[in-house]
């Protein structure tokens, strides 16, 4: 079963895409998307269709900043149903939950984490495709969008740390340092943003628990996507968790409020083992950090949980056929491979 996202979050694009004077309609159905589905802000469509237009259109108008500007544009209304909600909860901290509750209404290929780290808070969010092509544009698109949606409802009590990528960083900052305006970090272990705990948990001024209330009973009548298979979220609980050194299967079970056993029973149901999963996003992950020339060979063997950097060698081998160092030599550019 593939990923969807609303037909929503390609709001705008046309409008982008003329001003870069792309053919957008015969880009859309490249990727099999029918240009009609636009005028549908509802309709479910492939994320991974959406997340290859984004980077042919990047490509071919030669604008690498194509999902930030698309962000700059977003709007609180483009989140569909829940934005009757957002506004009217407490605290950005339960605004951020209520995304993550309903995100099968929005985009059910996005996958989000709040980790406390003392002061400061660690929101990690990664797109999760079926497929292991670049992600770029669909992720700055994301965080992007995450940014403004923190800003608006914080308004100046938003006083975020850092951005932080994984890809490597754009020769033209400008828009970045703009929409952002803080700390910008490129190469980074994760996809999200870092700010003060205190942040999250601040008073919203215009909370309203009555409308609130109002506001969720009629959000969760809504019909969402249809069923997801158990090992659908145990998929992207590890792509989450993977980089971040908790992706063996007592944390996974535990992210998922499940013991271990149960876990294993409900995947075996559907004929996949826990090994099977996390050996698929391993090599979905391995794709992107390759690609990245921040990189090094040791490094992106310790994201994808290998202390011994021989274990990882000897993986990379078994699954690509060729060792690391050799595989990235003739797959990505000369500037790839100079950190190895």
């Amino acid at each position: 079963m593939t990923s969807q996202v609303r037909a929503a979050a390609l709001n705008n694009y046309v409008e982008l895409a003329e001003q870069l004077g792309l053919n957008y309609q015969r880009l859309m159905h490249q990727v099999g998307l029918n240009p009609t589905v636009l005028a549908q802000p509802d309709t479910r469509i492939s994320a991974d269709a959406a997340v290859e237009l984004l980077e042919l259109s990047a490509a071919e108008s030669n604008c690498p900043n194509l999902g930030l500007r698309l962000a700059e544009t977003r709007q609180l209304s483009d989140f569909g149903a829940i934005s009757l909600l957002l506004p009217h909860v407490k605290t950005l901290r339960d605004a951020l939950h209520t995304t993550m509750k309903y995100r099968h209404l929005m985009n059910d290929a996005l996958v989000m984490h709040i980790e406390e780290a003392g002061k400061v808070v660690i929101i990690r969010e990664e797109v999760v495709t079926d497929t292991s092509r670049p992600s770029r544009q669909a992720t700055e698109f994301a965080i992007g969008v995450l940014f403004r949606l923190c800003s608006a409802l914080l308004n100046g009590h938003w006083h975020p740390v850092s951005v932080n990528f994984s890809h490597s960083a754009p020769a033209d900052l400008q828009l970045h340092k703009r929409l952002f305006n803080c700390k910008i970090e490129f190469g980074a272990d994760f996809n999200g943003i870092v700010c003060p705990a205190a942040d999250l948990d601040f008073p919203n001024p215009n909370a309203d628990p009555a409308m609130a209330k109002y506001a969720e009973t009629f959000v969760a009548s809504l019909p969402g996507s249809k069923h997801r298979p158990f090992s659908y979220e145990v998929r992207q609980a590890i792509y989450l968790f993977l980089p971040m050194g908790h992706a063996n299967i007592e944390q996974i079970a535990e992210a998922l409020s499940v013991n271990v056993r149960t876990l294993q029973r409900r995947l075996e149901e559907n004929g996949e083992t826990f090994s099977d999963l996390i050996n698929d996003v391993r090599r979905n992950l391995v794709v992107h950090y390759m690609a990245n020339p921040n990189y090094s060979l040791g490094r992106i063997a310790d994201m994808l949980g290998y202390s011994v950097a021989s274990s990882f060698t000897r993986w990379f081998t078994s699954q690509f056929g060729k060792a690391p160092a050799r595989w990235r030599a003739e797959h990505c550019s000369g500037e790839n491979t100079a950190h190895r």
